[in-house]
């Protein structure tokens, strides 16, 4: 299973969902809590996107290196470059939808692992885009819906319509005013076990705030029968210990020079110093998930091309489950 990203627009009538026809509600949108006067939680839509001591809002820029750093940076590939998995078309990340409070809840029936998924009924709009785009969608499928009122996040692998509801692979609910693990060994709508929104680049926070306040999902090659905390679940059979697990953290060196960077690339850029990436699914190595918006510079992305594996490290990042 392949982890997707998530989509969040901006202002509610330029968001991809929007013009998708997703039911959404005009709200306050996006804003950033100071902390210490540097970064800040983030709230969207009137809800934390997770706590501010959550470990996916977790500052690691003084985080210790791991032992295995070079093992598991040569395996994801050194010589690979960075790439924004998302921009300005639809098409082009995983969107996601707002709904309030009184969405109806429709019944979704799970295909694949419904016994590591939160049993419907979701608060699911008929029109919920799908990623990829099209009414099927390709790729992974997911399907995000955020509830304002309620601050839960519903999310979807292998999405598809089925009569009043929804089939999907696998299905999980977040509360996003807490830090709560799933269960030891359950899926979510991503391999790692973890939620896809707070982990997209989104670009209503880039430009409410010009920073990224949080880590930002990463997909690699290959993966070991390994997960590390906030993650719960591997995707792999390898005992390999030079694959890096599930959860591992991965920061861009602070020795690895910004200059010629501009604009968008370099706001990511620095969150990647600050906060770093979460491996979250097996794919393309080095691909950044984020959410299609209009308001992304395609051309402006293209700069993180630039930065090779090999300015990353890999950080101490917590005991392995297996």
């Amino acid at each position: 299973m392949l982890a997707a990203g998530v989509l969040v627009g901006p202002a509610l009538a330029t968001t991809p969902s929007a013009r998708s026809g997703a039911h959404h509600r005009r709200t306050p949108g996006h804003r950033s809590r100071p902390r210490d006067g540097r970064a800040g939680g983030v709230s969207e839509y009137g809800c934390p996107v997770l706590p501010e001591s959550d470990p996916l809002n977790r500052e690691v820029a003084r985080a210790p290196v791991s032992p295995l750093s070079s093992r598991y940076i040569a395996s994801i590939g050194s010589g690979a470059h960075l790439h924004a998995d998302f921009g300005a078309e639809r098409e082009y990340g995983i969107p996601y939808t707002v709904v309030g409070r009184r969405q109806p809840k429709v019944p979704i029936r799970f295909t694949e692992y419904g016994e590591e998924s939160n049993r419907g009924p979701y608060p699911v709009p008929a029109r919920a885009p799908i990623e990829g785009a099209g009414r099927m969608g390709s790729g992974d499928k997911h399907v995000l819906v955020v509830q304002e009122g309620t601050c839960r996040l519903y999310e979807m692998w292998n999405a598809s319509r089925a009569g009043r509801g929804w089939l999907a692979g696998s299905g999980a609910v977040f509360n996003l005013r807490g830090s709560a693990l799933r269960p030891e060994g359950w899926t979510s709508a991503d391999a790692a076990g973890l939620p896809i929104f707070p982990l997209l680049a989104r670009y209503p926070e880039l430009a409410g705030t010009g920073r990224i306040n949080h880590a930002l999902r990463v997909t690699v090659p290959e993966t070991q029968r390994a997960y590390i905390h906030p993650a719960t679940h591997f995707a792999s059979a390898s005992s390999d210990p030079n694959l890096p697990p599930m959860g591992l953290r991965l920061r861009l060196k602070a020795s690895y020079s910004l200059a010629g960077f501009t604009g968008q690339s370099r706001v990511i850029l620095e969150a990647l110093k600050r906060y770093g990436l979460i491996v979250a699914d097996n794919g393309s190595p080095w691909f950044i998930t984020g959410a299609p918006n209009a308001g992304w510079n395609d051309a402006n992305l293209q700069q993180l091309g630039r930065v090779p594996g090999s300015a990353f490290e890999a950080l101490e990042s917590g005991a392995l489950h297996r």
